[in-house]
């Protein structure tokens, strides 16, 4: 995590030095920018591999739920407007700038009292390629996991459906204007928030299971009324469940993973679960993008609504306490 952040530090700093010479060129952003959302990857898969042995087990919903919250509050509601101050200062502002809160977080990391390295068998000769193949294996051969992957896959492919034609929606069918697109945007991050504040004691009411089950009947039920709904304020509203609810299925699907993933292969098991969830979001664009010109402004949220609750009905037999339970037993030994 130093070495990463050290490492975007440098190539911010870079780019924002192209920048205040005018040197700034479209293959160079596509270089630098390629090169962040790699070194992000790597930082936060160890960030979430990190935090079992930070926190106590018991912990990690709580923690999980402050950490995400945070990074919400920052990329969501924080930074786009003050990037935007910065940038009409000055272009070069805004990447200067985050070259140095790259090298503040650095230290910070470094700051962290502890060794946090996973033992790794010294007898097994291996490669990245098998080391690779062991963790997909282990995510698939996981009951309770396998299924949370495939959930996460078909949910975010459904929402980059629906909200690659959000603005299209915005404007034809609510009738908002820019400002009013980006309040409607800023609702689903305030539910997201106010969830990572208090995800700890729902599911500690509720459960895992029981708290997942119900985040079904939310995201299945968000498409239906999207597909519906004229009024911007029951559209802000359901935004604002709808961001609840993700928020809170983050919560409880990092947490499971930190606590059912053996420690020498929690990176790579995190790694094949992002891959479902990230990967399937630029097909969903395409496909909203699709079925919105063909069939459409509303069609991708009646497909989506169909497609969820499917899901719902698959899920619905597995996301049980019993599970749950069966499977901390099994990693517990």
């Amino acid at each position: 995590m130093v070495s990463v952040d050290a490492a975007r530090a440098v190539a911010i700093g870079l780019l924002g030095v192209v920048v205040l010479l005018d040197l700034a060129t479209l293959p160079l952003l596509y270089v630098a920018f390629f090169a962040l959302g790699t070194a992000e990857t790597l930082f936060d898969n160890a960030a979430i591999s990190i935090l079992p042995a930070v926190v106590p087990a018991e912990q990690l919903p709580r923690a999980n739920g402050r950490l995400l919250s945070a990074r919400m509050v920052a990329n969501e509601l924080v930074a786009p407007p003050l990037g935007g101050l910065l940038f009409a200062t000055a272009a070069a502002v805004p990447f200067l700038l985050d070259a140095g809160t790259f090298a503040a977080a650095a230290a910070l990391v470094a700051a962290i009292g502890g060794r946090f390295r996973v033992e790794r068998p010294q007898d097994q000769a291996t490669t990245l390629r098998a080391e690779i193949a062991e963790g997909v294996r282990w995510l698939l051969g996981h009951r309770l996991l396998r299924l949370l992957a495939a959930a996460i896959a078909l949910m975010n492919l459904t929402l980059s459906a629906t909200l690659s034609i959000s603005v299209l929606y915005a404007q034809e069918r609510l009738g908002l204007g820019s400002v009013g697109y980006g309040l409607l945007l800023a609702t689903m991050a305030v539910g997201g928030i106010a969830a990572g504040t208090v995800a700890e004691r729902l599911i500690g009411w509720l459960g895992p299971a029981t708290t997942m089950r119900l985040g079904l009947v939310i995201e299945s039920s968000t498409h239906l009324v999207l597909a519906l709904a004229r009024s911007p304020l029951l559209v802000g509203a359901v935004f604002a469940l709808f961001g609840f609810h993700a928020m809170t299925w983050s919560v409880i699907s990092v947490s499971l993973r930190q606590e059912l993933a053996p420690a020498r292969l929690l990176g790579r098991v995190n790694s094949a679960y992002a891959l479902f969830g990230f990967g399937s979001l630029s097909l969903g664009a395409v496909a909203g993008g699709l079925l919105a010109a063909r069939y459409g402004l509303t069609a991708p949220f009646w497909c989506s609504f169909a497609a969820m609750t499917a899901l719902t009905i698959a899920c619905w037999p597995v996301l049980t306490s019993r599970t749950v339970a069966e499977a901390r037993a099994a990693a517990r030994g």
